[in-house]
């Protein structure tokens, strides 16, 4: 497999963010960065958006990390929200680029509905605040969070998330994504994988997961998430055991957004369990979809 062998997964993150959407660093600077962390191959993931690719592949060539192309579709399953990474994708593809449009306008609504709701519980300006924060990127929940925190209304991000962002608090707004399958679509008619990202996050019973688990296998879903962020190791255990079961490529990504200490670091991954077939193998053997025998 030439340089993508397993065991040296600390030289790969393939799940990251950059100002594109909810990122701290340019796609440029996230990839300079990556550099220096000693990572040899990187997917820039944003959220919803492919616009920061052109520029994180400039940078790539310049420093010689091998860039997958990627991103991070919102999706709707069973009324939970679900992220699914897309790796290897074409970023120019029509069908993925009208399904992104579609997404772009749900969150451009969703945002002014916050903003109302945010305003209504005491925090003015909070709209035209994150606005401005996201720049030219995809406004996102982050971004009103950094502005919240900013405000000293929370401790930090995370407590902002807690104060006010998840449900049942002032500033959330239940959103309908694209289906699963429909997302799925979308990267596999980009030529990508389609990995589901973090799955421990979605706190999902263990036969829940399975079941999930098993639509995803049947919708054209062909990877997971094993090393997510900062996963504790009963997690990764897990996660192992399901990639295993529904015969899924394990991928491994920091879920990087910037510097903040609730961020995962870059470059920070440990090494996949062994038995497990690596997502990149995928990229150099278009139409892999199972795991090879080790």
């Amino acid at each position: 497999m030439g340089d993508f062998m397993q065991g040296l997964v600390t030289n790969y993150d393939l799940h990251t963010h950059s100002t594109a959407s909810d990122g701290v660093y340019t796609p440029a600077e996230l990839v300079a960065r990556a550099a220096s962390a000693g990572i040899k191959v990187l997917a820039l993931t944003d959220h919803d958006t492919t616009a920061g690719l052109a520029e994180a592949e400039a940078a790539a060539r310049e420093t010689g990390i091998r860039l997958i192309s990627g991103v991070e579709i919102s999706t709707t399953w069973q009324h939970k929200t679900l992220h699914v990474v897309g790796l290897n994708i074409d970023a120019e593809h029509a069908l993925l680029q009208a399904g992104l449009q579609q997404l772009d306008a749900i969150r451009t609504e969703r945002a002014s509905e916050m903003g109302r709701r945010l305003e209504k519980a005491g925090i003015p300006g909070i709209l035209e605040a994150a606005e401005a924060l996201a720049g030219k990127g995809m406004l996102t929940r982050t971004h009103f969070a950094h502005c919240i925190a900013s405000l000293g209304l929370a401790v930090d991000v995370r407590d902002v998330f807690n104060r006010y962002l998840t449900a049942g608090k002032p500033g959330y707004v239940s959103t309908r994504w694209a289906d699963l399958d429909t997302a799925i679509a979308w990267i596999r008619a980009a030529g990508g994988v389609a990995v589901l990202a973090h799955p421990q996050r979605y706190q999902l019973t263990g036969s829940w997961l399975r079941r999930l688990l098993g639509e995803f296998r049947e919708m054209g879903g062909a990877g997971l998430e094993v090393l997510s962020g900062t996963a504790p190791p009963g997690d990764v255990q897990s996660s192992t055991a399901l990639a295993m079961r529904f015969d899924l490529l394990a991928s491994c990504g920091s879920d990087f957004h910037g510097p903040d200490e609730c961020w995962p670091k870059l470059g920070r991954l440990p090494a996949l369990p062994a038995g497990l077939n690596p997502v990149w193998h995928a990229f150099e053997n278009p139409g892999t979809a199972t795991r090879d025998a080790q």
